[in-house]
């Protein structure tokens, strides 16, 4: 069916999904504190699952009706792979941080076009990407080196600094993060929004519910219900999202996008009294500047 665009809409929808995902992942890092970090995925995907058996009723089995098994399955187990590793690097980082370097996916994403989707990357995006890596390594070496900043100087200077774990983790999550998106990229050609968000849930929940068990600790009452507003957040955030896009061109909305740093910067302050430092904002500048660098080439590319 047409359906007339909105373009201020798209904007509003594309800020709803922004502080709905970093609500999300607020009370994500409020449950790994003290549950493991696969309990808390399986947990996002199952009552992700039981709010769409709630707004979808009937539909639910048809929405199954898929034109690429295959990569559903594929994209799904990326879903689960980038969540675990995101939700696993949050433990022990700040909220505006792991936000910040999330904003590499779109840089991983137009790598990963060259071997997977063929893609020719000219050397102004290439130059793009350089400069979104530095301010990853920006962050990365002034936040997981801990003292006075002489001490960080010294400390990063020798060959012996290593990033934190959390960072590793995140820094793969972004890139996990990328190839999930060219998969959805590739899957809006073959099925509709509601059937790829089935399909999300579905698989997260068989995955995680082989390992879950191992780890599990039982929640208390007050437990229980984050975990399902996570779910619910989790669900409704990707409804946001397609109707987002359905309102708007994509030209117009992805630099919206980028507004979850705001989001993260106040929750991180009000929930964890965390603030980010001036380096951090300075990488995350830049890491944001090559993405909305990179998004205007490949939008210019596709004129």
């Amino acid at each position: 069916m047409e359906h007339k665009e909105n373009p201020t809409a798209g904007i509003l929808w594309m800020l709803l999904t922004m502080s709905l995902f970093v609500s999300m992942d607020t009370l994500v890092k409020v449950l790994v504190q003290d549950f493991s970090q696969f309990q808390v995925v399986w947990a996002r995907f199952f009552f992700h699952m039981c709010w769409m058996l709630v707004f979808l009723r009937q539909k639910f089995l048809s929405s199954f009706v898929t034109g690429s098994l295959k990569l559903q399955l594929l994209r799904s187990a990326l879903l689960v792979v980038t969540t675990s590793l995101f939700f696993s690097g949050l433990r022990t980082t700040d909220l505006s941080t792991a936000t910040a370097i999330m904003f590499l996916s779109p840089i991983f994403v137009t790598l990963l076009a060259i071997p997977v989707l063929g893609e020719r990357v000219g050397v102004r995006r290439l130059l793009g990407v350089l400069i979104g890596f530095i301010g990853a390594l920006i962050i990365v070496q002034t936040q997981s080196v801990a003292g006075s900043p002489e001490h960080r100087e010294s400390v990063i200077q020798s060959s012996s600094w290593i990033p934190e774990r959390g960072y590793i983790l995140l820094i793969c999550a972004a890139a996990s993060n990328a190839m999930y998106q060219i998969l959805t990229r590739q899957l809006r050609l073959v099925d509709n929004g509601t059937t790829t968000l089935v399909y999300s849930a579905v698989v997260g929940i068989v995955v995680m519910s082989a390992y879950a068990p191992s780890v599990w600790i039982p929640p208390e009452a007050n437990q229980w219900l984050l975990m399902i507003i996570v779910g619910f957040f989790g669900c409704v955030s990707h409804f946001c999202l397609i109707r987002a896009f359905r309102n708007a061109p994509a030209s117009l909305v992805v630099p919206f996008s980028y507004s979850a740093l705001i989001w993260a910067i106040i929750l991180g302050f009000l929930v964890f009294g965390t603030w980010p430092d001036r380096w951090t904002l300075v990488g995350a500048g830049l890491i944001i500047s090559s993405g909305l660098y990179i998004f205007y080439r490949e939008a210019k590319l596709q004129k």
